[in-house]
């Protein structure tokens, strides 16, 4: 995904910046990461309060296996709902959940 198209999907935020990050691209607004592109794929950040939002939206959290125990990791961060990539309208409501994900995480 290229820069361009992140900072259309990202527009209703406000400027974001992007930098490398997970061998893949960390989106940020205001100093606060909103999501992550890892394999090509955009990941929008959530926690506690947000994560039944992506559930109910049958969007998938990224997960990896560690290499030192071979257990599953799971990360904070999950898929975007398909509609939300056509709909600007959707997509602003999904940044603004991983936006306020990412305040409430403090980092």
């Amino acid at each position: 995904m290229d820069n361009t198209r992140l900072e259309e999907l990202f527009e209703s935020l406000g400027p974001i910046s992007i930098r490398k990050l997970f061998g893949g691209k960390g989106i940020y607004c205001e100093g606060v990461i909103v999501a992550v592109v890892v394999r090509g794929e955009l990941m929008l950040k959530a926690d506690a309060e947000s994560m039944p939002d992506f559930e109910a939206a049958g969007c998938s959290q990224w997960t990896y296996t560690g290499s030192r125990h071979g257990k599953g990791v799971a990360m904070p961060y999950w898929s975007v709902p398909d509609e939300a990539f056509d709909d600007p309208d959707e997509m602003a409501v999904w940044a603004r959940r991983a936006y306020e994900a990412g305040r409430r995480a403090g980092k």
